[in-house]
């Protein structure tokens, strides 16, 4: 596939861990993901992982509402990791063969939206060379200080910090005491992405606006750097490599090359029931 990032970008990935694509994706594209949002609302897809601070007793009065994962659920959102433009930038970003392995949505209410702590994802897989794993992170709608974006500290990559359980969250683990004066808020229209190496510490706020807001995050790797770690996961898909199907292993059926008919699909059928 042609290059989708430019020089520069893929060099600050490659020194700060991270890099931003501001018009990643169009506003028809963003459109279809936030009706595929929507229906999962209605559907009681989403659930609350926000605790009242046991880890355990969720939280009534502050609400991190995910949905993981999403290819289980969707075929727009199965699609999406064969969209040209996503693969392309990944294979930029850490090389081939490209390897998938898990998509998710967090969305943070209006006025109660509460953050996810630092951390960093490769605290959960313990992968060798962080920096062969990417996270793509996209707004699904704008994302500001304000409503609680995504915030990084450079080259925090260079080593595995040591995490503990987060009481915050029914699941989580994080790092406790970040140089937070060292971080960067990742501020992004709808349809921006955020690429990092599993490496980076990353964190998301509050959102205390009066809009809901929602980031769409999808994990790659490098299937030549990955130890047996990696496997025994039903979410992992061989995008490119040798073992490639083009999603007939993995679904039964070829996805790769859907990803406009189901957005096409998508806004016509959410639009007939008045989306």
């Amino acid at each position: 596939m042609p290059p989708s990032l430019d020089p520069a970008t893929v060099a600050h990935f490659a020194e700060q861990g991270y890099c931003t694509v501001p018009d990643f994706f169009s506003e028809r594209e963003i459109t279809g993901m936030r009706r595929e949002l929507e229906r999962f609302q209605s559907e009681g897809l989403v659930r609350n992982v926000a605790t009242s601070g046991d880890g355990a007793t969720h939280a009534v009065d502050t609400f991190n509402l995910q949905i993981c994962p999403l290819s289980n659920c969707s075929t727009l959102f199965r699609s999406l990791k064969w969209h040209d433009k996503v693969l392309a930038s990944v294979q930029q970003l850490v090389g081939d063969p490209v390897i998938f392995r898990l998509d998710q949505i967090f969305l943070k209410p209006a006025f109660h939206g509460a953050g996810t702590n630092w951390h960093q994802d490769n605290a959960y897989w313990r992968q060798p060379n962080p920096e062969r794993g990417v996270g793509m992170w996209v707004a699904l709608h704008d994302a500001s200080r304000a409503n609680g974006t995504m915030h990084v500290i450079p080259r925090s990559h260079v080593r595995l910090e040591a995490h503990v359980r987060d009481l915050a969250s029914d699941h989580h683990i994080h790092v406790p005491n970040v140089p937070e004066e060292q971080a960067v808020p990742i501020e992004l229209p709808a349809g921006g992405v955020l690429f990092f190496n599993w490496g980076i510490l990353h964190s998301t706020k509050a959102n205390r606006t009066a809009q809901a807001r929602a980031g769409l995050a999808l994990h790659f790797r490098n299937g030549d750097y990955i130890n047996e770690d990696f496997y025994g996961d039903s979410t992992i898909v061989a995008l490119t490599g040798p073992t490639a199907s083009g999603g007939v292993a993995e679904y039964g059926s070829q996805v790769a090359g859907t990803w406009p008919s189901e957005l096409e699909r998508m806004l016509a059928e959410r639009s007939s029931v008045g989306v």
